[in-house]
């Protein structure tokens, strides 16, 4: 990663918050967070019993940063293309082990794996959008596909907790692939902030487009 925040404060005059705190409000892991401050990509105050503190207003800097500095997979020189195959590995890996697939006839498993592809294609190109209006029809379609999916989880007697967590996997696994493309395109923590901040919340409009089409089923 390349650029570090703004100075942190003295202790006394700012509002500190925890590792896992903070990294809710960035929208991160808390072993990234720490990561980020063990590389000095963030400024953490340690407390005299060894634990870090992060300050509130560098948060919110870091946070105003990130909302201007979208990152394009294209002009990271990151392929697309090679990010659906990996996501969609990962959707496979996370319905691995749905009981209720195991029911599912032929014709029907060929247009799940339709929607799965229409929901990584649609995320992948939410992340790569060039425009606003872009970004929109991209995450539309990924919606989109996952109520699909929803129906269906309901229609072949899929539980919504079942479906729930394979979706919350499913987002697990995401947000490692784009914590490694982070470091491996040695993103500044504004940028990385920015690139798991949208992704984290496509995925969640995805999971929310799945459990209101299986709940309406």
């Amino acid at each position: 990663m390349r650029t570090a925040t703004a100075r942190v404060p003295t202790p006394d005059s700012e509002v500190w918050l925890s590792v896992h705190d903070a990294s809710a409000m960035l929208g991160v892991s808390p072993a990234t967070l720490r990561r980020w401050s063990v590389a000095g990509e963030i400024e953490a105050f340690t407390t005299p019993g060894g634990h870090r503190r992060f300050a509130l207003s560098t948060l919110r800097a870091l946070l105003r940063m990130s909302s201007q500095t979208p990152v394009r997979l294209a002009a990271l020189g990151e392929s697309s293309e090679r990010l659906v195959k990996v996501i969609r590995r990962h959707a496979r890996s996370a319905s691995g082990n749905c009981s209720w697939l195991r029911g599912v006839a032929d014709e029907n498993r060929e247009t799940l794996r339709e929607q799965s592809r229409a929901m990584v294609q649609g995320l992948v190109g939410y992340l790569d959008a060039a425009t606003p209006d872009a970004q929109d029809a991209a995450l539309s379609d990924a919606e989109t596909a996952a109520r699909v999916v929803g129906a269906m989880s309901a229609a072949h007697g899929g539980d919504l907790v079942e479906s729930f967590g394979v979706f919350l996997r499913f987002r697990s696994l995401v947000m490692r692939e784009l914590c490694s493309l982070a470091v491996r395109r040695s993103l500044s923590t504004p940028e990385a902030t920015t690139l798991l901040t949208r992704g984290g919340e496509a995925v969640d409009r995805m999971l929310a487009a799945m459990v209101d089409a299986h709940a309406a089923a």
